[in-house]
């Protein structure tokens, strides 16, 4: 479903579970621990209560935020692709159920390209990716504040032939 001001908190919770459980090793302890629900409940209900040119999709089970995606056009120019994937997290209990394949469902369209971020040293995540075709495309850069290096992916939109 898509986002709304009453998801805000349970979202924080869910993202910062996320960040916790998937970049522990990869991102510095001190940044994961130093995460505050409420700050990040705030940004997430501006999100929701703003105009943003971004599609957000939240997963409930019962009063709990499970996954959520987050995808647009790109903030970058020039664009490496039609359409961006900002965010894609599932809790760990969540792994393999094929959570993630249906929120990944819900972004990818075969005739649009699509570019993303990832840490490079997450080779869980560079997997998942790459098995909906997304590829390295040599672009790195500095994260903002976890100081870890990530590099874009980008799948190309499939051409039909008639």
């Amino acid at each position: 479903m898509p986002l709304a001001p009453e998801h805000a908190h349970p979202l924080a919770v869910c993202h910062i579970a996320c960040w916790r459980e998937a970049y522990r090793g990869i991102v510095p302890d001190h940044v994961l621990a130093a995460f505050d629900t409420d700050q990040r409940a705030a940004a997430w209900e501006r999100i929701a209560r703003g105009h943003t040119a971004k599609t957000l999709f939240v997963v409930e089970h019962g009063a709990e935020i499970i996954g959520f995606t987050q995808y647009g056009r790109p903030d970058e120019y020039p664009a490496a692709a039609d359409r961006e994937l900002g965010a894609m997290y599932v809790r760990a209990p969540w792994y393999g159920t094929g959570l993630a394949q249906a929120l990944m469902d819900s972004v990818l369209e075969p005739d649009r390209s699509c570019s993303l971020w990832v840490f490079e040293r997450n080779p869980r995540a560079r997997a998942f990716y790459g098995k909906y075709g997304f590829t390295p495309d040599g672009t790195a850069r500095a994260e903002r504040f976890a100081g870890a290096t990530e590099i874009r992916m980008v799948r190309p939109a499939v051409e039909f032939r008639s």
